[in-house]
Parts: structure tokens; C-alpha cells; sequence
């Protein structure tokens, strides 16, 4: 049977190259047409993906599910703040999410839904456990900007699955993927000469490969992965671990203003990051991904060190590094 994908925040960097993605597999892997959605035009080709330009934050979003006769939701304009975009990335988040969901209520076709969530969820506290596995909840940072954002996208796929029990739901709580082709915060944040750090804090990373987010979504679009799954490069990487392959020197700060100065102080050298980034520059975060392997039944391809030495390669040495520095 033809599937038709709708795809939202196509104009995006790592939504662009899903489309793509999806559209190049062609009418093989049983899909016959991918359609993206956004309100900007793409900058990157997406090759047989149609595009419509449209804001899921309206009604019209519910017109192009009935014109196209989508059957499959790939939602992926659930992001942190990000230079460039027009409007508010709360509203964008919280209310571009209830508007799609209430068109997929409302349509007789849609039988499947994929959300990229983000382990962001989570949040990031001195109370969290050594992993995140997907049925424990935020113990103490979820108060604001993104990760309360994503709170509440999941909150309402969790209500939307109650209403339309046929329809199958896919989460993926997924780490940054960190690459060069792909917007994030820790790739703008990692990118700068100087990193600003928590003063006697030094947090566990994990990070994922672009070739593994891109598979892992093929795969719950192409067969039947219902269920919430992490996803992260395996291992950890500690933040002063990170500074010294890149060759960064790092700037201590102290706790009591750490987000302002931080973002100030990034600002300054040409770049942002958004302002919850703080909390996971302070304690971290890291993710079990047994079910990922063991139940969605995806082997990842690149641990989280591998991921980030990827990412360390396309950048230019760090002023220790270039004077013969550790690295």
C-alpha cells in the first residue's frame, strides 16, 4: 500500500535532510509521496519532497493532511530557539504541536505518527540518575524554555493517543546530534574559541550521530516501532574531556549568574546558545538505550566519544592545540 509522509519543520537543517531522505527510498520502501511543511523555504535541497509553504500554527495545516491524503506525521518543528527563525520558539513548540495534533484528530487517514522528541525531557538537576531510562521523569529542571516545551509536546501526543487509539505513536527522545551540517546548540556552543563552564562543575555529555537519527526515524516511518525510545551514541563525554580535543581553553564562572554570563559571553564572540543550555553545561544528562536495541531493534553505529571526535575533525584547532596544549 502508497504511504504519504508529511514531514513538519521541513526547512530546518536535520528535517531537510530526512525529507530527502525519505523521498530518495522512492515507492520500494512502500512510501509514494513526502510532503515538508514550513514557513520558510528550504535552503538545502530536498529532492523529490514536495513542498508547501504553510505555518502549523493554523488551521491550513488540517487542509494539507486532507488534500495530500497523509497517512503518516513525521513532526520535527519541536526545536530549542534558533537564529533566523521568525516567531517565538515557545509558540512554535507548544502551539504548532496542539494544531497538528488536532488536524490528525480531526483526518480519517492518518494511521501513524512519529514525533522527534529530545532527551531534554528529562531535564537536568543534581538529582538525576546515572541514566535516564524512558519511564523515569524529570526530577528538578524542567521549569522553563525548551525541556518544559518538550514536557508539554509529549503531554499532549500522550492525550491525542488516548482520543485516536488507532492511530500508532512513535517517540524518540533523542540526544543533539552533533555535526557540522546540523543546527544545534552544543555545535554552536562547541564552535566558539573559548568555552565558558560552570565554576567546579564538570557534566556528562552524550551526543548522536546524524547517520543514526536519520535511520532510526526511517526506520519507525517504514515499519511498526510503536513506543517511546532513547536514542544516544553510547558512553558519555565529560565537558573538560571535550575542551581538551578541541583545544579550547575554558573560562570558569561562578554559579550565581552562570546562564547570563555564559550567553553574554558567547554573544560577544559572535554566536548564542540558548539560555536553558546552562543546566546541562552544569550537571549533564545521559540516556539507557537498551529499548532503542532491544525493542525498536536498532544497533547504533557510532558511540558518543566517536561522535564527537567526528564533529572535533571539522573544526579548526583551538589555540591549545595549535601551541601543542593536552588534547
Amino acid at each position: 500500500m502508497s504511504r504519504v509522509v508529511l514531514v513538519t519543520g521541513v526547512a530546518g537543517s536535520f528535517a531537510s535532510m530526512f525529507a530527502r531522505r525519505l523521498a530518495d527510498l522512492g515507492e520500494d520502501s512502500g512510501i509514494d509521496k513526502v510532503v515538508g511543511i514550513d514557513t520558510m523555504v528550504p535552503a538545502r535541497d530536498i529532492g523529490g519532497t514536495k513542498f508547501v509553504r504553510a505555518d502549523i500554527r493554523t488551521p491550513v495545516v488540517g487542509k494539507v493532511i486532507a488534500v495530500e491524503d497523509v497517512d503518516t506525521v513525521v513532526h520535527l518543528d519541536v526545536n530549542p530557539p534558533q537564529r533566523g527563525r521568525a516567531g517565538g520558539a515557545k509558540e512554535l513548540n507548544v502551539i504548532g504541536t496542539m494544531q497538528l495534533l488536532a488536524a490528525c484528530q480531526r483526518s480519517a487517514t492518518v494511521a501513524k505518527l512519529v514525533l522527534g522528541s529530545s532527551a531534554a525531557v528529562y531535564g537536568s538537576s543534581p538529582r538525576d540518575p546515572a541514566m535516564f531510562t524512558e519511564s523515569l521523569l524529570a526530577r528538578n529542571g524542567v521549569r522553563t524554555g525548551f525541556p518544559k516545551d518538550i514536557v508539554e509536546v509529549e503531554s499532549y501526543v500522550r492525550g491525542f493517543s488516548r482520543r485516536r487509539p488507532d492511530v500508532m505513536i512513535t517517540t524518540i527522545r533523542a540526544a543533539q546530534v552533533l555535526h557540522p551540517k546540523v543546527d544545534s546548540p552544543f555545535a554552536n556552543y562547541f564552535s566558539n574559541p573559548v568555552l565558558p563552564t560552570m565554576l567546579g562543575f564538570d557534566p556528562r555529555l552524550q551526543f548522536l550521530a546524524l547517520e543514526d537519527a536519520l535511520a532510526i526515524l526511517v526506520e519507525a516511518v517504514v515499519n511498526d516501532r510503536p513506543g517511546t525510545f532513547n536514542a544516544a551514541g553510547e558512553g558519555v563525554i565529560q565537558l573538560s574531556q571535550a575542551a581538551r580535543r578541541l583545544g579550547r581553553p575554558v573560562i570558569p564562572l561562578p554559579p550565581i549568574g552562570f546562564a547570563m554570563a555564559a550567553r553574554r559571553f558567547i554573544r560577544a564572540m559572535g554566536s548564542d546558545i540558548p539560555p536553558d543550555l546552562h543546566r546541562l553545561l552544569t550537571y549533564g544528562r545521559a540516556v539507557d538505550t537498551t529499548a532503542l536495541r532491544e525493542i525498536f531493534g536498532y544497533e547504533l553505529t557510532r558511540t558518543t566519544e566517536e561522535v564527537f571526535d567526528d564533529f572535533r575533525t571539522t573544526l579548526r584547532p583551538g589555540v591549545l592545540a595549535v601551541l601543542g596544549g593536552p588534547a
